[in-house]
């Protein structure tokens, strides 16, 4: 952060020759040891002494002051209405496609219509649907998002969509397993970058501090896909056999149709980088890409740079993000895949009124991701702390799921544990997102901790085994004990994180403040995290 060699409570001015100056607080100020500029005006010159602003560069700075705080606000609603609403759709496009397998798995349950008896596949077989789905998801997960740097977000996002989309209504043309397990190994490669090459994108558009509400609204939208998914399943379940088509098949294909005509619609209207935006003008063009830190992505780095991806993989943080997400995903995944599964096994509905009971759990998850990402996107709280307080609420429902005392009580927690689990990704992203450097390293990093950590989509559903039915006692004990994990991993990943997390925090607060009084803080994060090494 910036030096504090000012005296207590004062301040000195560090350029002097232009419309605006930057001026430096005092220690004990409570804005201490930050640089400040008058909004609306063009920055002073560069002087010697503004080396102590951390990462300080006079073109990075210049257009930082471009715009008043209200204007600030429009051209950023302005984006989100642009940006984020489409990239929330293919979020959830995305859910609804790759998660329809949980579904179809009880469609038609005990007729002749069901997938399962169709295609001749066991429930372990079935398993291997998700097992073959992640590892092509997993392998081409980091190169696709280097890709779509190559290549520009809006035509790899609608090759994405417009590939897996083709693929999706081929799965509903199999005959048999063999033709199943192609067609969602071919799924998953085509989805492979989808989700990682978002969040990389919004690192061109967004500061790390700005990216917790954004992917607030992304995460609510993409949960809604649970509702329609369950209201299609629903309705493709009451109508099986029309056109001589199983619900499942039906199922398949209409969200492949979906998928393909929005994946157009996605190349045609997607914005890529602040710099090609047709509606930004050239004033606001300079203020965004000005106010993003210094080690934030450009666009204009399209060059694949190897020591990007070296330093990032040295870098233990990757390593320690990418265990928390495979210990999590691996934890709850199963338990997400056989959500309908253990509904039904309740026994006190019908199968297809079963789908609507997950409806109310996925409107509780949406719930608590709305009321928990704005408490985490205002609040002075360390941000580690909101998703080890998830972890320890989900090993507690997986505790009542292993004593299994009634089936009302399991219905409540698997709501609990849904809205905990739903909730954990749009807090933790931003604590990411803020370690990650560079155009490579950023698309690398990001890619790698995703696909990786979607491990748990691969191995989850493998634990719970047709043995362990109908409770699944022992999966659940596995799950539990796979959270825990993850709760000690995070522990450690804050210790190692503490300096950026608390600086970012601080930094946030202090804009803020500033922003009430007209102005703008010039500093930005500088990675202390590695003094270790």
């Amino acid at each position: 952060m910036a030096n504090k060699e000012d005296e207590p409570g004062g301040s000195k001015v560090l350029g002097m020759n232009s419309a605006t100056d930057i001026v430096s607080t005092g220690g004990s100020d409570a804005n201490h040891g930050f640089h400040f500029a008058r909004r609306g005006q063009v920055l002073a010159e560069a002087s010697s002494s503004q080396e102590s602003i951390d990462g300080y560069t006079p073109e990075l700075m210049s257009g930082r002051t471009l715009l008043t705080a209200k204007e600030e606000k429009k051209l950023l609603r302005k984006i989100d209405w642009r940006l984020m609403t489409l990239c929330s759709l293919i979020f959830m496009f995305k859910n609804l496609d790759s998660n329809n397998a949980s579904n179809a798995r009880i469609m038609n349950e005990g007729t002749n219509q069901n997938i399962m008896t169709q295609l001749g596949i066991t429930s372990n077989e079935y398993n291997l649907v998700t097992v073959l789905y992640y590892v092509p998801y997993i392998l081409f997960e980091a190169p696709s998002n280097l890709l779509l740097k190559r290549f520009s977000p809006s035509k790899w996002q609608s090759r994405i969509m417009i590939s897996w989309g083709i693929i999706l209504m081929c799965n509903a043309a199999v005959k048999n397993k063999g033709g199943l397990f192609t067609t969602r190994f071919l799924l998953g490669l085509a989805e492979a970058g989808q989700f990682p090459g978002v969040i990389l994108q919004m690192t061109y558009w967004y500061r790390p501090d700005e990216m917790s509400l954004r992917l607030l609204y992304f995460y609510i939208c993409g949960n809604v896909s649970g509702i329609f998914s369950g209201l299609l399943a629903y309705a493709f379940d009451t109508v099986s056999g029309a056109g001589g088509l199983s619900g499942w098949q039906w199922l398949f294909l209409t969200e492949g149709i979906a998928t393909v005509i929005f994946g157009v619609a996605i190349w045609l209207l997607l914005p890529d980088f602040p710099e090609t935006a047709k509606w930004l003008t050239e004033r606001e063009k300079q203020f965004i890409q000005a106010r993003l830190p210094s080690n934030a992505p450009r666009s204009n780095e399209q060059n694949f740079d190897l020591r990007e991806i070296i330093a990032s993989l040295k870098d233990i943080r990757l390593w320690l993000f990418t265990l928390i997400w495979a210990t999590f995903t691996v934890g709850t995944n199963g338990v997400t895949f056989y959500q309908s599964t253990v509904i039904a096994d309740l026994g006190y509905t019908s199968i297809a009124k079963a789908q609507l009971l997950n409806l109310p759990i996925t409107a509780c998850g949406l719930l608590f991701i709305a009321v928990t990402g704005i408490m985490a996107d205002r609040s002075r709280i360390p941000r580690p702390l909101y998703p080890l307080s998830f972890l320890l609420i989900i090993i507690v429902c997986y505790g009542v799921f292993v004593a299994y005392p009634s089936n009302g009580a399991i219905y409540a927690v698997t709501l609990i544990g849904n809205a905990f689990t739903a909730g954990w990704y749009p807090v933790m992203w931003p604590w990411r997102v803020q370690t990650t450097s560079r155009a490579t390293g950023s698309a690398f990093s990001i890619g790698f901790v995703n696909s990786y950590g979607q491990i748990g989509g691969a191995i989850g559903p493998q634990i719970f085994r047709s043995k362990y039915a109908p409770h699944y006692t022992v999966p659940f004990s596995v799950a539990m004990g796979l959270v825990g994990l993850c709760a000690i991993l995070t522990v450690v990943t804050w210790w190692v994180t503490w300096d950026t997390e608390r600086d970012t925090r601080r930094l946030k607060l202090a804009k803020i403040a500033a922003e009430r009084r007209g102005e703008i803080i010039l500093e930005d994060i500088v990675d202390n995290d590695l003094k270790i090494h």
